[in-house]
């Protein structure tokens, strides 16, 4: 184990449970580590803050996984870990209406740098830094220990800036038949653990989805952009939507789309399911002064296309004001964001400056957050990295 020293003046917000260690707040900070080493983490009076690990991603250097100077890092601490984390969600366990949700969230539950979902009867790891990786044995060991489950998979997310390595997936059990067909809120989806980083389905907007179909959707002309599979139209439409319109510029997202309605018995050819850049589809929607009630509006926290880039930390405002102008009298807009580089406060003023280059008014009639089996902890707001506000717009 090496020992690393904090600096005085950062050394207040570990104390209080920050658990993100990043090179600036390392005094003397040690070339030599290693991906995996485990770390002793004091403060510059030789105060013991925690123990933690070195671990290279594109937010920091590693992460503090316990505050205790008695734990060992051991396979009974992650059986431990990963058991506390089954009774947290026990109750989704038992859903009968939903299979399909995330079972261990990083630093919200003890150890970030892996996050662990379930898909019917199988479960995916995702691994955010080489460091992490390190822990892997003692990981499966308490998923075999401890889960019940057909195969286990896995995506390595610490290639250069973060990226997808092209690797073999699974790693034990059965391998799966894809599509392996899930649940959530009796509402089915085709999921593919063997075809790179994104698998049809972000789990982190089960709850916004079931808004949706339960209140938003009945009778409505509903565009979804940035559509992917179409989670959000198939919703949409199960709640009663007359017309959905899902619009995405990656060509997959057409059949993976027609897929999710067909297993849900949804007629596609009555839905338009468009392949194209949102950013052209808005311009074309207004030249032909389409109007829609209900816009979601859910991009990625980068985009890149031949003409557009998009930033949702510069750019939402703009993007915003693009939906805007495409709703109808009394419509609503669901602003989505899953970057974490600003908080919901800072959100809802890019809310404000989009309206206040329109003459159209509104109000937040619902806010959401990550749901609870995206755990997070206090200490650390950035986790807690999903924001969306239902926007009703005036008449």
């Amino acid at each position: 184990m090496k020992t690393i020293k904090i600096k005085n003046k950062e050394a207040v917000k570990f104390k209080k449970g920050y658990p993100l260690l990043q090179k600036s707040s390392i005094k003397d900070f040690d070339s030599g580590l290693k991906e995996g080493d485990l770390l002793h983490i004091i403060d510059e009076n030789h105060t013991f803050i925690g123990k933690g690990y070195y671990g290279l991603q594109n937010k920091g250097i590693g992460w503090i996984i316990t505050s205790n100077s008695d734990l060992t890092i051991d396979q009974k601490f992650f059986s431990n870990l990963l058991s506390n984390a089954l009774g947290l969600r026990k109750s989704l366990f038992q859903d009968t209406d939903t299979n399909t949700f995330r079972v261990f969230n990083g630093e919200g539950d003890g150890f970030g740098g892996l996050t662990i979902d379930k898909f019917a009867d199988y479960y995916l790891l995702n691994w955010y830094s080489e460091g992490a990786y390190q822990f892997r044995n003692y990981v499966l060991e308490a998923i075999k220990q401890l889960f019940r489950y057909d195969g286990v998979y896995e995506k390595k997310r610490f290639g250069r800036q973060g990226q997808y390595i092209e690797d073999e997936e699974f790693v034990m059990g059965e391998r799966g038949s894809f599509p392996i067909i899930v649940k959530e809120n009796g509402i089915q989806f085709a999921i593919y653990l063997n075809e790179g980083a994104m698998v049809g389905l972000f789990l982190d907007q089960r709850e916004v989805r079931q808004a949706i179909r339960n209140s938003y959707s009945s009778g409505k002309r509903v565009l979804n952009t940035f559509s992917y599979t179409g989670a959000f139209s198939v919703f949409s439409v199960l709640g009663g939507a007359s017309h959905t319109t899902s619009v995405d510029l990656a060509n997959r997202s057409y059949a993976k789309t027609i897929e999710n309605f067909s297993l849900n018995g949804v007629d596609y050819e009555a839905h338009d399911i468009i392949v194209e850049d949102v950013f052209n589809y808005f311009k074309y929607a207004n030249r032909k002064k389409r109007l829609y009630d209900l816009v979601v509006l859910d991009p990625p926290s980068f985009a890149r296309s031949k003409k557009n880039t998009f930033r949702a930390e510069k750019d939402y405002p703009a993007l915003l004001q693009e939906a805007i102008s495409i709703t109808e009298r009394e419509g609503v807009i669901i602003a989505s964001t899953n970057c974490a580089k600003f908080n919901m406060k800072k959100f809802k003023s890019f809310v404000e400056t989009a309206f206040n280059q329109s003459p159209r008014s509104y109000k937040i009639v619902e806010e959401y957050s990550l749901p609870n089996d995206f755990k997070t902890i206090s200490a650390f707001k950035e986790g807690n990295y999903l924001k969306v506000l239902f926007l009703k717009l005036d008449s």
